[in-house]
């Protein structure tokens, strides 16, 4: 298998989803605007700022994710021609650690669910009621992004051990 292809493949992918981040945002804030404008409940007016800052919260997630790899398309190339054992060894030790604080992060994100969960069956303020929600949605939608990074991750750690 061509390593590097591989790797570019996994860059490619990651920065896809850095652009499904991106669009998950963008409907989180129109639809805060939607709820600004268009709302007549104290229920759906509350949905704004939880949601444009959730959305804007998105904004800036998908932009590290952006920036992060799509970069590396290209330095995978040039690290890879000029050492291609050290390129390897440094790949696998970086999807070693990311393996580790996936495990963290599938384990905090449905706690933060669960929390929210239960703030919006023991509370009864319209804005706390709407945090609750949105974090929940966003935790979940946090949840599907990266369950599919790890898939994606360990992949590219398995071939990359493999092909040593």
């Amino acid at each position: 298998m061509d390593i590097l292809k591989l790797s570019s493949e996994w860059a490619k992918a990651e920065v896809f989803s850095s652009k499904i981040v991106w669009i998950f945002s963008v409907i989180e804030i129109i639809a805060a605007f939607g709820f600004l404008y268009l709302g007549k409940t104290s229920m759906a007016k509350a949905f704004f700022w939880p949601l444009l800052i959730m959305g804007l919260f998105l904004v800036a997630v998908g932009a590290g994710l952006y920036f992060t790899n799509n970069p590396r398309v290209e330095q995978f190339e040039k690290q890879y021609q000029s050492d291609p054992d050290a390129f390897v060894q440094s790949e696998i030790q970086r999807t070693t650690k990311s393996k580790g604080e996936m495990v963290n992060v599938l384990r905090i994100l449905p706690a933060i669910i669960l929390i929210a969960a239960i703030v919006l069956l023991l509370v009864s303020s319209p804005l706390w009621r709407a945090i609750a929600v949105t974090i929940a949605i966003n935790a979940a939608f946090l949840m599907i992004v990266d369950s599919n990074t790890e898939a994606r991750n360990n992949f590219y750690n398995t071939q990359l051990i493999s092909n040593k």
